[in-house]
């Protein structure tokens, strides 16, 4: 049996990990796992040690470096993009306008 990369069998036996029911952890393995999930240690570091006006000014910070990596469209794009929403809208609107008139004269016709 080849062992491949990123595999979960293990050198020695070559099987998957708790594929035989016995599998067996040492202290170190309990400690680093206990590490890894953060059990028994106090959350700190940049975050926690700073105030309220320099989490926010960070925020600001990060909202500008965003924005600053869109792609905004030219003006000519944009009077495209907006004449062709403005166009579907009305389509739309005259459809809809359509069918309430039609269902409203055949009510009464039906109704009376």
């Amino acid at each position: 049996m080849t062992e491949t990369t990123g595999s979960t069998a293990t050198p020695e036996s070559g099987n998957p990990e708790g594929a035989d029911g016995a599998a067996e952890t040492t202290p170190a393995d309990e400690s680093r796992r206990d590490r890894k999930r953060g059990k028994g240690e106090k959350k700190s570091g940049k975050r926690a040690k700073k105030g309220v006006f320099a989490r926010l000014a960070l925020f600001y910070r990060q909202i500008i470096a965003e924005l600053r990596k869109v792609v905004w469209p030219t003006r000519s794009e944009l009077v495209n993009y907006t004449t062709v929403v403005v166009v579907f809208v009305v389509v739309v609107m005259a459809f809809v306008a359509g069918l309430d008139y039609g269902f409203s004269k055949l009510s009464l016709w039906i109704f009376g």
